[in-house]
């Protein structure tokens, strides 16, 4: 019996963006990219919100409306 470490991995599929319809590498690298800039910008976004609400929103949801689908689809595979 062994033991090994799974790296966890997205998978889009049903894209256009290559033959196979399928991406693995640009949504797991997206996914790593999401969480480290909501590790940094969630903080911050956290303190901005208590003086500007809209501000600290947009902070907040960069990760998710920017960072994540930039670096997905950048990668075609």
């Amino acid at each position: 019996m062994t033991t090994g470490v799974r790296f966890p991995s997205c998978v889009q599929c049903g894209t256009h963006s290559n033959p196979c319809r399928c991406k693995v590498v640009g949504p797991t690298l997206g996914f790593v990219a999401f969480v480290v800039a909501a590790v940094i910008e969630w903080p911050i976004g956290a303190v901005v919100y208590i003086f500007k609400h809209t501000k600290g929103r947009r902070i907040m949801g960069h990760p998710a409306t920017v960072v994540y689908p930039k670096v997905s689809r950048s990668i075609p595979i």
